[in-house]
């Protein structure tokens, strides 16, 4: 019986179909490619790391690890890094890069893309100055292999362009480009003084079979006694893999929010497919059919249509994934292998039709209370707006189905309540700007305006209308795409704030005790400002109330274990600066031979101290003990050097250290002026322009725009799908008003008008209210999360709005053609 008498209205059963398309398509594809990548990942786990094991320290171990370290593994390569400017002698071109000085035969897994490939065994076997470049360096200063790069006091000829290294994403190269020369010339290159803070690493290839998890047991307490980290290829595969797993994740529930969009699309022409059955579904009644057997006719009529969407878009949803590792290629630092995923198909096609049945419920419970005397009378409000208790049923069906959805992919209860409340709380404020737009359009009728524009406003509120449906689904579409579009902007505007007005542009680092007055002497003979200069020690934690980490038992209030590991840079003084506020005690000070630090307000709470904690200190070998005398507040965004520690002045100035000095450039030129100074008289200071690093944030935001835009274009084309299906859908009752207005005397063209202006004020204000809803969002943010002034683009917003409104028009104009161009007498005849 479905089936029969499915026949009919199959056209606009598939439109039900067409709007969950889409969303399947998005989340198979996205699960599809997280399938892969994982797969991928355990693959390719060894050319992640490059070898079999890491071990990496940036302080000199004990004598007997150092000489483990030379030992172990069937081969080891060992690698010196720092970040240091370089320059291209030949453009005059300075960058601040990471050097790395390579021995032996990295990588022993993947490939090291090097043009020419015959470079990477002259490097290896070099005997002279030669040095292998990151592509994007070359790129940005200009150079070519054949020229030479200059690495402190020496200058190497740049044999070959890296294009990309094991384990390295393409993204990596942007931030932090390497220049790679052989380890027997760094000693030479006089950037290895002490204070200067290097890494070294030694990577290691075992004998096929051998048990590194295993072997690295037997090592690990000493390693960790040392503070040398280690790396394995099992480790490396877990921490990539979990971090990849969170994004595919994240673009899941993206992937689901245009899923949920189409079922919305759903529910509404399930609602008004109905709603013209109700007439079919009496006589069903008159003939003996009871409620439920005419509910289950048309529920199985939408569950098929649902299954067939579901299936189509699984299959686009499998064709979509073999496009998405080039999306995401400049993330990954691996490469992706795509096949087809039996359990991202069955799981969407799962999901599809669940979802698709769920909101279909919602109206097609009411064919059960249509009544028999229907073949009688037109009314059929009666019968219909009663209310049924099962509605409420499927209302938390449907809210357990988001929230469960939620938990499997995040893991975390918190987070799923928080996606669907999120959820809840959008499709809230915009349906009530939906039903808002319908009451004050009804209650602020303009009367005196002209017909086109009295009848086009009346469209928005008739019986039947499409207001509701299309400013929300149309307008989530706009709220992603102008979201994204505004915390990008957001983000660099708070890069650009904190290189405004006085505010330092240039950081120079590294700076060796004896060369401060060289510098201070450089910067001012650019005349340029010197804004803050601070000394910077560094040390290690090693007892805190007189208990060191290992002898520790308790489990209260217990210190973290990297608060022990990890290498603190501290400053002395004995006041507080303009980016910090006192909390408690007082500043750093010195009584009766007591030491007083203060310490920084959050990591004080992380590390679970208080006032009058003793803290023991190692300033490279020699143990100074503190207390902690006071707390402060800083403000981390600013440009200027922030501490966790810092202690009183008269304690640490005979210790090791180097200086950092902030000054203010006021264009490019003389930035490269300044730099080609420091690496010629200087070439261990190293300095960060805050110029270069605005660019690459600008470069990096807009990778990670296109992913976002690629993901918000199923919701927004979703949302065009809804109102292609919207439009199809009540094209039986715009046929009949077409009549009445053509019988009363109404031309073609002002039809055209008509629906062309209906179609414009819903596009405009579909648009408008998810760009309202947007420009609140990021308001917020700015507010109470970066702490900005808020200054949104207005550009983006208007083409935003205005592209919407025009896809609107065009799609809401094309699909009523039949209403415009058949003459009245065919429908009459038809209605006959």
């Amino acid at each position: 019986m479905a089936w029969r008498d499915s026949r009919r209205s199959r056209q606009r059963l598939l439109l039900f179909m067409s709007a969950i398309v889409l969303g399947i398509a998005a989340l198979v594809a996205i699960n599809s490619f997280g399938d892969n990548l994982a797969r991928s990942i355990d693959e390719q786990a060894r050319e992640l790391l490059g070898a079999d094991l890491t071990l990496s320290w940036n302080r000199p171990p004990s004598p007997k690890t150092a000489q483990l370290t030379k030992t172990i593994g069937r081969d080891r390569a060992y690698e010196v890094s720092f970040a240091s400017l370089v320059s291209i002698p030949k453009t005059g071109g300075v960058r601040l890069a990471q050097v790395k000085g390579l021995q032996g035969n990295f990588p022993y897994y993947g490939t090291w893309e090097v043009q020419p490939a015959a470079a990477i065994q002259t490097f290896r076997q070099a005997t002279t100055r030669v040095a292998l470049v990151d592509d994007a360096l070359l790129v940005q200063l200009g150079a070519v292999p054949g020229d030479s790069v200059r690495v402190g006091n020496l200058s190497f000829l740049i044999t070959g362009r890296v294009m990309k290294t094991p384990g390295q994403a393409a993204i990596a190269a942007t931030v932090a480009p390497t220049v790679f020369i052989p380890n027997q010339f760094l000693s030479q290159t006089g950037l290895l003084q002490r204070g200067s803070r290097v890494a070294y690493k030694y990577y290691y290839q075992f004998a096929p079979g051998t048990d590194v998890e295993k072997y690295i047991k037997t090592i690990s307490a000493r390693l960790d006694k040392d503070g040398v980290s280690y790396d394995t290829v099992a480790g490396r595969k877990k921490q990539t893999g979990r971090s990849f797993a969170d994004l595919t994740k994240y673009l899941s529930l993206v992937a689901f929010v245009a899923l949920l969009l189409g079922c919305v699309g759903v529910a509404s022409a399930v609602q008004l497919y109905v709603k013209e059955k109700v007439t079919s579904v009496a006589i069903l009644r008159t003939l003996g059919a009871s409620g439920r057997q005419a509910f289950l006719i048309y529920l199985i009529q939408t569950a098929l249509m649902g299954l067939l969407g579901a299936v189509i878009g699984a299959l686009g949803g499998s064709a979509i994934q073999l496009i998405l590792p080039r999306v995401f290629s400049k993330f990954l630092p691996i490469t992706v292998e795509t096949t087809l995923s039996a359990s991202a198909i069955l799981g969407g096609i799962g999901t599809g039709l669940l979802i698709s049945v769920l909101f279909a419920l919602l109206p097609l419970l009411a064919i059960r209370n249509v009544s028999p005397l229907r073949t009688l009378r037109s009314s059929y409000e009666a019968d219909l707006s009663t209310r049924d208790p099962f509605r409420w049923l499927v209302y938390l069906l449907v809210i357990g189905f988001i929230v469960g959805f939620a938990y499997l992919q995040t893991h975390n209860f918190m987070l799923a309540l928080g996606f669907t409340g999120g959820l809840a709380l959008a499709f809230g404020i915009l349906t009530t700007l939906g039903l808002s737009l319908i009451w004050l359009v009804r209650r602020f009728f303009p009367t005196a305006w002209s017909y086109i524009w009295r009848q086009s406003l009346a469209n928005l509120y008739r019986p039947n209308n499409q207001t509701l449906i299309l400013v929300t689904s149309i307008g989530l579409g706009a709220f992603l795409i102008a979201t994204l579009y505004l915390t990008q902007g957001l983000l660099l505007g708070r890069v650009e704030l904190s290189a405004s007005g006085n505010q330092p542009n240039m950081v120079l680092f590294d700076i060796q005790n004896e060369q401060i007055a060289g510098i201070r002497s450089l910067v001012k003979t650019q005349r340029l400002p010197i804004l803050q200069e601070v000394p910077v020690v560094t040390m290690r934690l090693s007892d805190i109330n007189g208990t060191s980490s290992v002898a520790r038992k308790d489990t209260v209030a217990k210190p973290p274990k990297w608060a022990f590991t990890r290498e603190y840079r501290v400053t002395y003084r004995d006041t507080l600066i303009s980016s910090e506020k006192l909390t408690s005690g007082k500043a750093p000070y010195q009584a009766d031979g007591a030491i007083y630090v203060s310490i920084e307000k959050d990591f004080l709470e992380r590390m679970h101290l208080k006032l009058s904690d003793t803290l023991d200190f190692n300033v490279q070998g020699a143990p100074i003990q503190t207390i902690v005398g006071g707390t402060r507040e800083v403000e981390w965004n600013r440009v200027q050097t922030n501490f966790l520690v810092v202690f009183p002045a008269g304690v640490l100035e005979q210790a090791p250290q180097f200086h950092v000095l902030m000054t203010r450039v006021p264009n490019n030129q003389v930035s490269a002026v300044l730099q080609r100074a420091l690496v010629s008289r200087f070439p261990n200071v190293s300095a960060i322009d805050l110029g270069l690093i605005l660019k690459t944030v600008d470069d990096i935001l807009g990778q990670i725009s296109f992913v976002i835009q690629f993901m918000a274009l199923f919701s927004i084309l979703t949302g065009l799908l809804v109102l292609a299906s919207s439009v199809v859908i009540s094209k039986y009752q715009r046929l009949r008003e077409s009549v009445l207005l053509r019988t009363l005397g109404a031309s073609r063209a002002q039809i055209l008008r008509i629906t062309a202006l209906e179609y414009g004020l819903l596009g405009l204000l579909a648009a408008l209210s998810g760009i309202l809803l947007s420009v609140v969002g990021t308001w917020a943010l700015a507010r109470f999360v970066f702490e900005v002034p808020y200054r949104p683009d207005v550009l983006p917003l208007v083409v935003i709005s205005l592209s919407v409104t025009a896809l609107t028009v065009l799609i809401g104009v094309f699909n009523s053609r039949d209403v415009l161009v058949r003459p009245p007498l065919d429908v009459l005849r038809g209605e006959g």
